[in-house]
């Protein structure tokens, strides 16, 4: 396992916009912020929404659009750099009005409601490619 050991900096509560693209509006608000490095939390609903799930042995991801709305039960992830731009990756577990879940890397959703926990870290994270993965990742 790589590591390193990162001092915390500022904590945020958010509250997403009706309407807008949830993983969008993380990478403005890091953008806005001057955020390199952070870790998130979040709850809340959205009304469609694009999963990737990736493929380990094709090393490929495979969207799946969900066109319904959704309650948002759990939103992790994390911001970075990638090509020099804020990243939010994002990974969510969704439930229909069922109660069955779906879940996976977050692409875009369109919000309905959202509420954020952010804590920012001390530190600049860009993302680089690994050869074993075929992913983006950190090069700690």
């Amino acid at each position: 396992m790589d590591y390193r050991e990162l001092e915390g900096g500022r904590e945020f509560v958010a509250r997403l916009e009706h309407g807008r693209d949830w993983r969008e509006q993380i990478e403005a608000f890091a953008a806005g912020e001057g955020i390199d490095a952070a870790f998130y939390l979040g709850l809340g609903a959205v009304q469609d929404a694009t999963v990737y799930f990736y493929d380990q042995t094709e090393q490929e991801y495979y969207p799946e659009t969900f066109d319904e709305p959704l309650e948002v039960t759990s939103c992790v992830g994390n911001v970075s750099h990638l090509d020099g731009e804020r990243f939010a990756h994002t990974h969510v577990t969704l439930s229909r009005e069922d109660g069955t879940v779906l879940g996976g890397h977050l692409d875009a959703a369109t919000t309905f409601a959202g509420e954020l926990y952010v804590r920012e870290f001390d530190a600049h994270l860009e993302r680089e490619h690994d050869e074993t993965t075929d992913l983006d990742l950190w090069p700690l």
